[in-house]
């Protein structure tokens, strides 16, 4: 029995000593075969006529490595539209298998930083992973203008770089930042766009102070997806959202803020406390967006913006409290990289996962 023993070590040791040996040849191997697979990855190809929103980030202002901030893809035949782009959302995006070059446009809900802090990413990307010539459209409620103009004038510098060193066959200087599109809310729902069978439409929402707010609507072959932006619970998103297919609604669970509001309290820094407080009144909990879904005769609600932050599934259940007995519908608490795809004039969501 010893003697066995020894030889299983010796075989061990030699193992260890030949993967060692091979650690080079096999880590080239693999990442080779990575690059194959994921380098020139498009999504796009892969997906039928129909209305798609994938979920780019999911997560808050609160750090949590699982989770990007705020963002959305909608996909409508091929018109690919982000809304908002929190910080990690265009890394995400690209993961996912979305080319910022593909872009047909960006929309903004509002103009808090953690629903524009990634825009920076998203403009390079836009503009070098397609030799674009023209900057990236940015639609959003009046305000956006002084926005884009901070981001371009922020990455002037560095656009001048990029031309120098991969030179204008590459970067065309004139494909460089983002273009301003600004929309007024002259009343609760406006139309903001209609091309190729889509029509996107903003209405306001409740994020007080926090003015201007919106949410979107997406309307494509008989299918449509509500994207609510920042809002407590709001009447004018049940109205602009009848019968839609699906709400992507932010949703904070006040039970578990108030946890984390008392724990400030107790180690001493009632300042930070505050905020946690304050965050409370312009935020819908899972229950309540759960009711508005119902109230709007949605067929799916997802939760987005989630907060606090959920590192592990286990959490789930606590998060949603009793939202699930008021929707008659599904309720996904969203994840970066799923994906709901809607095929035209069918009830069918199909949903996948694209990390």
């Amino acid at each position: 029995m010893k003697k066995i023993g020894l030889i299983l070590v010796g075989l061990a040791v030699l193992m260890m000593a030949g993967a060692l040996t091979f650690q080079r040849q096999i880590g080239s191997n693999l990442f080779e075969r990575a690059a194959q697979q994921l380098v020139g990855r498009n999504s796009l190809d892969t997906l039928n006529d129909g209305l798609h929103v994938g979920l780019c980030g999911t997560g808050s202002p609160m750090p949590n490595l699982e989770r990007a901030g705020p963002c959305n893809v909608i996909i409508a035949g091929k018109q690919v539209f982000v809304v908002d782009i929190g910080e990690g959302g265009n890394e995400v995006l690209n993961i996912m298998g979305f080319n910022p070059a593909d872009l047909t446009g960006v929309m903004l809900t509002h103009f808090h930083s953690d629903h524009i802090d990634g825009m920076g990413p998203l403009m390079l990307f836009h503009w070098t992973r397609g030799n674009s010539t023209a900057p990236l459209p940015v639609h959003g409620p009046s305000g956006v203008e002084a926005v884009i103009e901070g981001f371009n004038a922020a990455y002037a510098t560095d656009d001048t770089y990029r031309i120098a060193h991969h030179g204008e066959e590459v970067v065309p200087a004139s494909g460089g930042g983002a273009t301003a599109l600004p929309f007024e809310m002259t009343a609760d729902t406006v139309t903001v766009l209609e091309q190729g069978g889509l029509t996107i439409s903003a209405f306001n929402v409740d994020h007080a102070p926090i003015s201007p707010a919106v949410g979107y609507r997406f309307d494509y072959k008989g299918r449509s997806v509500c994207i609510s932006g920042d809002t407590a619970k709001s009447a004018n998103l049940e109205a602009a959202c009848q019968g839609t297919d699906i709400i992507v609604h932010d949703a904070l669970q006040p039970v578990m803020v108030e946890e984390m509001r008392e724990a400030m309290i107790a180690r001493g820094n009632p300042l930070a406390a505050q905020i946690f407080h304050d965050i409370q009144d312009y935020h819908a909990s899972p229950e309540q967006a759960a009711e508005s879904a119902q109230t709007a005769n949605a067929r799916m609600l997802v939760l987005s913006h989630l907060v606090p932050p959920l590192p592990l599934e286990y959490l789930y259940p606590a998060f949603l409290g009793d939202a699930e007995s008021r929707f008659d519908g599904p309720i996904v608490i969203g994840e970066d990289g799923m994906l709901f795809s809607l095929p035209p004039d069918s009830d069918a969501i199909e949903q996948s996962n694209l990390m």
